[in-house]
């Protein structure tokens, strides 16, 4: 009853955090630009942040990888009750499925979100799948972080996971978008993004000590 009843609870303190707390969002024009162009994008962020983007992004559209985990199972509970869909598969459970599934709504102009780093780590480490997502579709990568000023850090987590409480300066920055040419060298490109993920980062986290 107490696992039934967790996605519940969890949407009720995302909303009361979201709906209690002051919000600065810094680089919106990327986002902006390419929904202008009519054409669909990869959200990338770090798998530390997702919390507060599930209350931030509501009816954005977007489909988000998630793990085939029980820990997966309650955050795509909690993605549905937020009107965001959830695709299931990691590098070790339904990887393939999950890569078919996100290319064919990728070709189809879909909005898709990645945790690089995810589901278990390296934490802020670059794991080819955005990057090989985003070469076969053409889409590109637009980076996106946010901060909490304040949040419960779960230090035994592999990533110190970030739960975001109620009355808080919060924040979200984009980054510019990355493209990923056929010809690139996904190293370079991995590199590239972390870069720019720590970056807007550390520029979130600098926004809510203000």
């Amino acid at each position: 009853m107490l696992r039934a009843a967790a996605p519940y609870l969890a949407y009720g303190i995302i909303s009361l955090t979201g709906i209690t707390s002051r919000l600065r969002v810094v680089g919106e024009e990327h986002r902006e630009r390419l929904r202008r162009a009519g054409k669909g994008w990869i959200y990338a962020f770090w798998h530390q942040r997702q919390v507060l983007l599930t209350y931030t992004h509501r009816g954005d559209g977007a489909h988000i990888l998630v793990s085939r985990s029980k820990d997966g199972e309650l955050i795509a509970k909690v993605m549905e009750l937020s009107g965001i869909n959830a695709v299931r598969g990691s590098s070790s459970r339904g990887a393939a499925a999950a890569t078919r599934e996100l290319l064919d709504l990728a070709v189809h102009g879909g909005v898709i979100g990645f945790t690089p780093d995810g589901p278990k780590g390296p934490a802020r480490q670059v794991k080819p799948g955005v990057l090989y997502l985003a070469k076969e579709s053409g889409l590109p990568i637009l980076p996106l972080a946010s901060a909490s000023s304040r949040r419960i850090e779960l230090a035994s987590a592999w990533d110190r996971f970030h739960i975001p409480l109620p009355f808080a300066r919060t924040a979200l920055v984009y980054a510019p978008p990355i493209t990923v040419a056929a010809t690139d060298d996904l190293d370079a490109k991995a590199a590239e993004l972390k870069a720019s993920l720590d970056r807007i980062t550390d520029e979130a986290d600098g926004l809510v000590r203000r």
